[in-house]
C-alpha cells in the first residue's frame, strides 16, 4: 500500500491505474477506522482492481460547538487496517491541500437533506456533499463505497453524483453491528459502560418496528409511537426522531409500503447516534429478548 498526502499524486496514480485498463473503487472516511470501514474497503476490493481509501476529517461538517478538534484519531492503527483490507492507495491530505483558500462553493441536495439529520444539523449535508464531490473529481470515474448506516447520507451522496453527472458509482454496503447490534461508529468510542448499554435502544426499537409491521402493522405514527415508548423508558438516551420514510426521497410516508426505510438519532452522553433498516427486513438486528 502507498501512502499519498497530495492530490496530484492520487489522481496520478489513479489516472496510471486506469490507463493500463484497472477499475476503481473509493472508500471515502474521516479515519479511525472500524470494521464496518474495513467492510467497505473489503468490497470495494471485490469488485474492482484498485482500492483508494482517503482519510480527511472535514472541518467542513462540522458545526460550531461539535467534536472537530476531538474528533478520534489514529492514523498508524489506520494504516494497518487499510493495509490488512487490501487497499493499495491511501490518501491522507491535510486540510491546507483540500482547501487551500477559503471555500466558496457549496454543494447542497436540497430535498432530500433538509428534514432529519438535516434539520438536527443545518449545516452538516452541505459539508458532506462538497468534500464528497471533491473526493469524486479527484478519483475520476470509479466505484465509491458507503456505509448504509448513514442512510441520509447515503441518498444525499448518490443523487448528488447522479445530478451533476458525476463519472461514478455510488455503492451502499450493510451496516456493521457490534454483538449486541450497536453500529458501529467511530464516535462509539465515546460511550462509558451505562451509556453503552443504554445505546442498544436504537437497534432494538428498530427491531420492534419491524416486528410489529412483519405483525401487519402499516401505520407509520404507531411504529414511531412504539420506538418512542422505548425511548422514554431509557433515561440515558435522549431521542432527537424516529421517522418512517420512502428510502430514496425520506420524506414520510402515510402508509408502510415496500420501499421504506426506519431511521433513528439520539444522543447518549458525548456522541450523537444514528442506526436505521429496512422496514420489512430486520437483517443484522438483535432479536428482542
Amino acid at each position: 500500500m502507498e501512502i499519498v498526502h497530495t492530490i496530484a499524486e492520487a489522481r496520478a496514480r489513479l489516472d496510471a491505474a486506469r490507463a493500463d485498463g484497472a477499475t476503481v473503487g473509493l472508500v471515502p472516511t474521516m479515519g479511525f477506522l472500524h470494521y464496518g470501514h474495513v467492510s467497505l474497503m473489503t468490497a470495494a476490493g471485490a469488485d474492482g482492481d484498485m482500492v483508494m481509501t482517503t482519510i480527511f476529517v472535514n472541518p467542513l461538517q462540522f458545526a460550531e460547538g461539535e467534536d472537530l478538534e476531538d474528533y478520534p484519531r489514529d492514523l498508524d492503527r489506520d494504516a494497518e487496517r487499510c493495509e490488512a483490507a487490501g487497499v493499495d492507495l491511501l490518501l491522507v491530505p491535510p486540510v491546507e491541500e483540500m482547501y487551500p483558500q477559503p471555500v466558496a462553493t457549496e454543494v447542497t441536495v436540497a430535498e432530500i437533506a433538509a428534514a432529519w439529520e438535516g434539520a438536527s444539523r443545518p449545516t452538516h449535508f452541505a459539508g458532506v456533499a462538497t468534500v464528497v464531490a471533491k473526493l469524486f473529481n479527484i478519483a475520476g470515474p470509479c466505484r465509491a463505497y458507503f456505509g448504509e448506516k448513514d442512510w441520509q447520507q447515503l441518498q444525499v451522496v448518490t443523487r448528488m453524483a447522479s445530478d451533476l453527472s458525476f463519472p461514478v458509482e455510488v455503492v451502499g454496503c450493510p451496516i456493521v453491528r457490534e454483538p449486541d447490534g450497536l453500529a458501529m461508529s467511530s464516535r462509539n468510542v465515546y460511550l462509558d459502560a451505562d451509556q453503552r448499554i443504554a445505546a442498544r435502544v436504537l437497534s432494538r426499537s428498530l427491531r420492534t418496528a419491524v416486528e410489529a409491521i412483519q405483525a401487519g402493522e402499516r401505520s407509520p405514527a404507531a411504529v414511531e409511537r412504539l420506538m418512542t415508548e422505548m425511548f422514554d423508558a431509557e433515561p440515558l438516551a435522549d431521542l432527537d426522531y424516529v421517522g418512517v420514510v420512502d428510502a430514496a426521497t425520506l420524506t414520510p410516508t402515510d402508509e408502510i409500503g415496500d420501499n421504506v426505510r426506519i431511521l433513528v438519532a439520539a444522543q447518549v452522553g458525548i456522541p450523537r447516534l444514528l442506526d436505521n433498516t429496512d422496514a420489512h427486513d430486520p437483517a443484522g438486528l438483535p432479536d428482542l429478548d
